[in-house]
């Protein structure tokens, strides 16, 4: 190909890629980080209710009452992703129901509901943790790095 030849086309491909930008239409931001703000400030005021109510009604210490309080909300996360309710709103919402516990539990039921036609054990089992997974090991192997350092700066301290 000549150089001329190979000029042109990146004249006519800089050409439509303006194109295509004039076209695209303009991203909302205000309005998408607002609807996460509201979506995931009412996820977690649900979790505060459901706090409340593990302490008042069930007896729990507050300190001891956010264990229930998050098993619900993945309870109540992954009832609503198998009825498909909580995508819905995730792609209303965007990031808003991404970021609580509660997105994290989505993704994960998301996965095993896509695969469940592979069978329990190598369709359900073995993908639903390829997005889990890898959060999981990364939070255990930071945690246990945090603790590594808590306890050498406790044995400086002391």
């Amino acid at each position: 190909m000549s150089a001329t030849t190979s000029n042109n086309q990146q004249a006519k491909q800089q050409a439509y890629h303006k194109l295509a930008q004039k076209h695209q239409p303009k991203p909302k931001v205000l309005a998408n980080c607002a609807k996460a703000f509201v979506v995931g400030g009412v996820i977690c005021t649900l979790g505060q209710a459901l706090m409340q109510m593990y302490i008042h009604w069930f007896g729990f210490k507050p300190d001891k009452a956010g264990d229930p309080t998050v098993a619900t909300l993945i309870l109540l996360s992954c009832l609503l992703t198998g009825l498909g309710v909580y995508d819905r709103i995730g792609q209303w919402a965007g990031a808003g129901t991404a970021v609580p516990v509660t997105g994290f539990a989505n993704s994960i039921a998301s996965a095993a509901l896509e695969h469940r036609a592979e069978g329990y054990v190598l369709g359900v089992g073995g993908n639903m943790f390829k997005l889990a997974g890898s959060v999981i090991v990364f939070g255990t192997v930071t945690a246990f790095f945090v603790g590594i350092v808590h306890t050498i700066l406790g044995l400086i301290t002391t």
